[in-house]
């Protein structure tokens, strides 16, 4: 709350807004993939699970008897072992051998996971089926120092990773392209919808033999002309970089906890006219010490004096005309010296008043 950024976007200072249809679209059936897994971490340094958490030991018990050493999970203490939860994002695409990134978090009483090396560990998709295999040493971004009861703790040292710790075993579900191809906007519109199925028609289509047609506003449909019917790849990456100017809300987002108000290039302002004052009321008590006087038999007695002080500024006021834009807003709010949170409050004001036609959100 301390500074106050305010960023606006002016149609006068930015590039036209061509952006390429890579980032604004992805194609249907081309997705990742979540996967998780259950595993034990050994090599703890004394850190890792108690007697308490049973389902360590039982898991520990299990695998060595895998490797045929037969143990009682009664009869064995799990301190330098952790149970953790494996989780990984299989990408589109993966093929065996490709190796991926994976994340373990500590599911028992474990308090430090710090160079835990983890036991190879199934991971498996949403359909039960294992599509990768993780193993290898951890690293936490955090630690634990200190002992006896003085310790600091810094970060979340119960949650590590292991960079390319996991290996593809099944191939990743994959769409197979048919004679369409659909494009899903990363946020819905009607306009930027229209505008992508048109680019697409003037690059590969024309007038008398479109290949796009707009569904909704989250979708559209493509039909790869002749000369791709047969090479879907490489139409998707001619695709990918034609630019289209995508459409956006009229809209203010507002962080209140740093202070930061974006506004987009799109807000209107209409007439208005703004009056900004602040009333202080400090009530303060101040502890005086009254003493008897000699000899007479007197106590020390503490008397609160309460003061109460009212300071009122002088209303300020600004008038904002007809045709104003963001820039005028934000030169007008700063000529009145407001705060952050006064900022916030006028703009709630003037879109209640009618007079903002953006909507405002608050994160």
């Amino acid at each position: 709350m301390r500074n106050l950024l305010i960023c606006t976007l002016m149609a006068s200072t930015l590039c036209p807004g061509a952006t390429r249809l890579k980032e604004l679209v992805s194609i249907e059936g081309v997705r990742d993939n979540q996967l998780v897994g259950y595993g034990l971490i050994v090599g703890l340094n004394g850190t890792g699970d108690r007697r308490q958490t049973l389902f360590s030991a039982q898991s520990l018990s299990n695998l060595l008897q895998q490797m045929g050493v037969a143990v009682n999970p009664q009869a064995m203490r799990v301190n330098n072992t952790a149970a953790v939860m494996v989780t990984a994002t299989l990408p589109p695409f993966a093929r065996p051998g490709t190796r991926i990134d994976v994340t373990a978090a500590a599911i028992g009483d474990a308090s430090n996971l710090q160079g835990g090396l983890l036991v190879m560990t199934s991971l498996r998709g949403v359909d039960g089926q294992v599509y990768a295999v993780a193993q290898g040493p951890l690293v936490t971004g955090g630690f634990v120092a200190g002992g006896a009861g003085n310790k600091q703790t810094v970060n979340h040292p119960t949650v590590g990773r292991i960079a390319n710790g996991a290996t593809v075993e099944r191939p990743a579900p994959a769409v197979t392209f048919s004679n369409t191809i659909r494009l899903q906007l990363r946020h819905a519109d009607f306009t930027t919808s229209a505008r992508i199925a048109a680019a697409v028609n003037k690059q590969f289509g024309g007038e008398e033999a479109p290949v796009a047609r707009a569904q909704d506003a989250a979708t559209v449909e493509i039909t790869p002309p002749a000369p791709y019917a047969s090479r879907p790849t490489e139409f998707i990456a001619a695709m990918e970089v034609v630019t289209v100017e995508s459409d956006q809300l009229a809209k203010i987002v507002v962080n209140e906890r740093t202070g930061t108000i974006v506004m987009g290039r799109e807000v209107q302002i209409l007439p208005v006219a703004i009056m900004h004052g602040s009333l202080s009321i400090e009530v303060t008590t101040q502890f005086d010490v009254s003493q008897p006087a000699p000899l007479s038999g007197g106590t020390t007695q503490i008397v609160p004096r309460v003061s109460v002080g009212v300071k009122e500024d002088r209303a300020k006021d600004l008038t904002i005309p007809k045709g104003a834009t963001v820039d005028d807003l934000v030169r007008a709010l700063h000529s009145i010296g407001v705060t952050p949170r006064d900022v916030i409050a006028i703009l709630q004001n003037i879109k209640v008043a009618g007079a903002l036609a953006a909507e405002i959100e608050l994160i």
